[in-house]
């Protein structure tokens, strides 16, 4: 269903070398979603669901899966860099490619601003802004010089929150802090556990960072879906575990009042020492998230100028470094201009309205595969399609239409891309 690729006019590469081992993938989706979500997601989404907090866990974690399956076959058949912008384009048409690329690619540019701004608020809350904007650049930078040594951080960092992490559980379920802790506050009546689930849903959504780093890995036809599969396990468990603990302590009502969920629960239950590594890992966590999310907007902001739904500058690849360097700046420096004049927060809700809409269209390109084409069991496109457009509505309406009219930007785009095109 797609055009050809168009030539490439300037002779500057822009193909990406396969770099990544199963190891450096499954890292790279970890550090993507053992990310600064699990520090601050689980308070909206127990003002959501109340006492049904980890249902709706295990509902985003359900949808999660049946998009990861499908993401995960459509990578292996597809390994270019893009994601859902190229399965929507091979499997869908043009028009739903360039869709979800566009959902990702602004969605996810104001959470890598977001990210930036958290790891201000924790290391300098005075000056939020100048951190993150010095944030975003040494990471801009620290990505240009390889996937390699990004790689290489994102293992440092996800070894770094999963020890605080697994330290602020131990403390939390620990018989010495019984003594300490705090009654639990009183229980709220959950009725909004598909928004619960929105919420923690896009603390899954790393998995897509292994598929849009597609065309860096090595043998990808074995070693995506593998790395999806197993990045996503571990992170459940994982969340389910300080969920858990977080809610024995806190219970649904005081961690839906929580302003740094888990440095409360470290206070309520005697462990207030544990703080300051508490907030040390929530910084160090946007970190790891913010490098992965430039990684993954880059990638799909190459192959959506390689087709020309971007300026195709942006296609270049470094001939030394092998990384898409134009894109990568582009993406840096729009993130840093984000970071240092606006307050993000309300651009979340869109952000994840979109991200549910790529993922939606990856669920639908996985429902063309035939059975010699890896189609995953039919049941899985169908639970994940559904599942995203409930997700999706069940977010606050001002998300939902804000979400809705950067969509409409983006069908605007391509139509005038069209009509010039002739």
């Amino acid at each position: 269903m797609s055009e050809h690729r168009p030539p490439n006019p300037r002779g500057v590469p822009d193909e990406l070398r396969r770099r990544l081992g199963a190891g450096d993938a499954v890292l790279v989706g970890l550090g993507a979603m053992i990310g600064a979500g699990i520090f601050a997601a689980l308070a909206p989404a127990a003002r959501a669901a109340g006492p049904a907090l980890l249902p709706a866990l295990a509902l985003a974690a359900v949808v999660a899966y049946c998009n990861a399956t499908s993401s995960a076959r459509l990578a292996a058949r597809y390994p270019a860099s893009g994601g859902s912008y190229v399965y929507g384009r091979e499997r869908l048409g043009e028009f739903w490619g360039h869709l979800a690329g566009w959902a990702f690619v602004v969605g996810k540019t104001a959470s890598c601003a977001a990210m930036a701004l958290t790891v201000g608020s924790y290391v300098w809350p005075a000056h939020a802004h100048a951190v993150a904007v010095a944030a975003v650049a040494a990471l801009t930078a620290l990505s240009c010089a390889g996937v390699r040594k990004a790689a290489w951080l994102t293992r440092a960092v996800v070894a770094f929150v999963l020890a605080v992490l697994a330290v602020v559980v131990a403390a939390l379920t620990s018989p010495a802090a019984d003594a300490n802790r705090l009654a639990p506050g009183g229980d709220l009546t959950g009725g909004g556990l598909l928004q619960a689930a929105g919420l923690l849903f896009f603390a899954f959504a790393g998995y897509a960072r292994i598929a849009t780093l597609g065309e860096e890995v090595r043998d990808p036809e074995r070693t995506i879906p593998r790395a999806v599969r197993l990045a996503l396990v571990l992170t459940l468990a994982v969340y389910a575990a300080v969920a858990a603990a977080v809610l024995l302590v806190l219970g649904p009502g005081r961690l839906a009042a929580a302003g740094a969920p888990l440095a409360d629960a470290a206070r309520a239950a005697g462990a207030g020492w544990l703080t300051p590594a508490v907030r040390a890992g929530a910084a160090v966590a946007a970190l790891g998230s913010l490098l992965a999310l430039v990684l993954g907007v880059s990638r799909t902001t190459l192959a959506m100028a390689r087709d020309r739904h971007l300026p195709s500058r942006l296609a270049a690849v470094h001939p030394r470094t092998g990384v898409p360097h134009r894109a990568e700046l582009a993406v840096g420096a729009v993130v840093a201009v984000v970071a240092a004049t606006a307050d993000v927060r309300g651009a979340i809700g869109f952000s994840s309205f979109g991200v549910l809409v790529y993922y939606a269209v990856a669920n639908a390109s996985a429902w063309t595969l035939a059975p010699d084409e890896g189609r995953p069991p039919r049941l899985v496109p169908v639970v994940g399609l559904a599942g995203c457009l409930a997700l999706a509505f069940a977010l606050p309406l001002s998300s939902v239409a804000a979400g809705a009219a950067v969509l409409a930007v983006g069908a605007a785009v391509y139509a005038l891309r069209r009509r010039a095109r002739g």
